[in-house]
């Protein structure tokens, strides 16, 4: 019996994962959606492995990865997502996780994950291995998003989704100033000048859907 913890933004899919891994004899000891409240919640419950999804509503499952790293964490993640993109296999392993499931991958893999994961293995499929080889193999550039921190990461995904600084400040209790600040940074460190860039970079690189 290993015990995890789930962390993606859909219930109804979060609740069909703890039935199937509860049947299986596994103890689902938390679940939720907020990376820093998952971080700390998993640490508590003592889980040893937790599910992530990359794509958390306004938040990133890598800011879940970073968080545990930084931590030094005995937590170990497998990232559960639908992303098929190479360079998001390779920032994750980069990022610490210890294995990498698609969603539709079925049952059988994700279970074999978490007993490789349990026991101090990594496990990484055919299909996600081959991504990762591709990622190589293209000599792939690295995530142009991976030098901005959690927040930066949180505030381009609002600013991407149509929200304005008066509403991110509002969203994140800060002022609007502060949110005008973080923005002007974000566009620096990304060599982008203006949000409709900023959308297209977004988009290419995976970080919001077309």
């Amino acid at each position: 019996m290993t015990r995890i913890y789930l962390v993606d933004d859909q219930l109804l899919l979060r609740d069909g994962l703890q039935a199937l891994l509860q049947s299986a004899g596994h103890d689902v000891v938390g679940q939720g959606s907020d990376p820093t409240q998952a971080v700390v919640e998993a640490q508590q419950r003592q889980a040893e492995v937790m599910l992530l999804d990359l794509g958390l509503g306004e938040r990133s499952g890598f800011e879940v990865l970073q968080e545990l790293k930084r931590r030094e964490s005995p937590v170990r993640a497998i990232v559960l997502t639908m992303s098929a993109q190479p360079r998001h296999v390779a920032e994750a392993v980069r990022l610490g996780a210890a294995g990498y499931v698609l969603k539709d991958s079925g049952a059988v893999e994700l279970l074999q994950a978490i007993d490789s994961v349990a026991v101090g293995r990594r496990f990484f499929g055919p299909q996600v291995a081959a991504l990762a080889l591709q990622a190589l193999a293209d000599d792939a550039p690295a995530d142009p998003f991976a030098s901005l921190s959690p927040r930066e990461r949180q505030i381009v995904t609002m600013v991407v989704n149509g929200m304005s600084s008066s509403a991110i400040g509002t969203e994140l209790h800060l002022s609007p100033k502060t949110v005008d600040t973080y923005r002007s940074r974000i566009m620096t460190k990304l060599g982008v000048s203006g949000v409709t860039a900023l959308v297209r970079l977004a988009v290419r690189e995976g970080l919001v859907d077309d």
